[in-house]
């Protein structure tokens, strides 16, 4: 089987969510007989598949399946040649517009254009799937004409072995001395940068996000004020080139976020063996559970209780750790491979299932 796995734009999303769970997708077939190839266009590109095009030779590469992770003209480009062709295709919804908004400058207000997009983009597919049960259900209100089914995005152990031993290195770095609250990904309002920020004002501890961020005519004024007006004792530390060192440096692994379809970096925390305090929002209730693998908060005053409670009680903070270890097992790209397998011989026998 010959499969296309597409994320247009790949270039410029290697820091981001998205391309992180395309990656974790090849990663995970590669442990399976399926074939990808990773680019639609022959010559690599859409200009010298237009030139394949002209001389009549098709622009698009052989393959059995198509499996796009973006919503751009690239991949209705792919969708469009799926259908004139005959081949399954699979749309992995990693954009809803509940996700989309408080991202960056003007994201809310296209957020409602936005969903009209994507119930017509999403229900071109043979088979949709998606990072959660809550993202099912959010496809299916909208609605989206096509069958739609969870997969996990994943963990990638493997990418995050040795992360102790960066530890000292990466406290030193931005100075990091007490116990150390910590974010990681992309600086959004959307992921609880208020509530991330102002917690740090309440407390003592060193607070810090490791991340890029944008301060140019993208970036939303929250993201600006905030990364040029910090708090004393929080760090924006920008990209990493190593994210064993995030996980390294943290202790307590905070994610006030106010929307999410899965939440890789979670995940990633819950690998390292870091207690966790959460967000109680509807798509964390499928995969952690308060108390045992996590804390979960609704306002900013259990927030601030939550993490004087894990100051306090390091015997709570590993015994969090160690339970959200295994939870982070559960989702191992081995079991990520066999779900996408499953998908991929589903569309080519013509037995989709939700």
């Amino acid at each position: 089987m010959r499969v296309l796995n597409y994320l247009e734009l790949g270039s410029r999303l290697d820091r981001s969510g998205i391309g992180t769970a395309a990656d974790h997708q090849r990663a995970a077939l590669r442990t399976t007989d399926v074939d990808v190839v990773t680019s639609p266009w022959k010559g690599e590109s859409p200009v010298a598949a237009a030139e394949y095009a002209l001389r009549g030779r098709g622009g698009f590469r052989d393959h059995d399946v198509a499996h796009c992770n973006l919503i751009g003209p690239g991949s209705v480009a792919v969708a469009r040649h799926a259908r004139r062709t005959d081949t399954p295709l699979i749309l992995h919804a990693h954009v809803t517009r509940e996700d989309f908004a408080e991202s960056f400058r003007g994201s809310t207000y296209v957020a409602r254009p936005l969903g009209r997009y994507l119930r017509w983009f999403y229900s071109q597919a043979d088979l949709v799937l998606c990072p959660s049960r809550y993202t099912k259900r959010l496809l299916d209100a909208y609605p989206v004409d096509a069958p739609v089914r969870p997969v996990t995005n994943g963990v990638d152990l493997d990418s995050l072995s040795g992360f102790e031993s960066r530890r000292g290195e990466y406290r030193e770095r931005f100075d990091l001395e007490r116990m150390v609250v910590f974010a990681v990904g992309n600086v959004f309002e959307r992921k609880g940068l208020t509530t991330f920020c102002e917690l740090a004002e309440e407390t003592g501890y060193d607070f810090a996000w490791f991340g890029p961020y944008d301060t140019g005519p993208h970036a939303s004024s929250t993201v600006r004020y905030w990364v040029e007006n910090p708090p004393e004792n929080v760090t924006f530390t920008g990209w990493v080139d190593d994210k064993r060192g995030a996980f390294a440096a943290g202790d307590v692994y905070l994610f006030p976020t106010k929307n999410e379809n899965q939440g890789i970096a979670v995940l990633e925390a819950m690998a390292c063996g870091k207690a966790c305090v959460l967000r109680d929002i509807p798509v964390f209730e499928e995969f952690y559970t308060d108390g045992h693998d996590c804390l979960k908060c609704d306002s900013r005053a259990e927030f601030r209780a939550a993490l004087e409670r894990l100051h306090d009680d390091p015997d709570l903070r590993r015994r969090l750790g160690e339970n959200a270890r295994q939870t982070a097992e559960e989702h191992s790209l081995d079991r990520v491979g066999e779900r996408l397998v499953e998908a991929y011989e589903d569309v080519l026998d013509g037995r989709v299932r939700t």
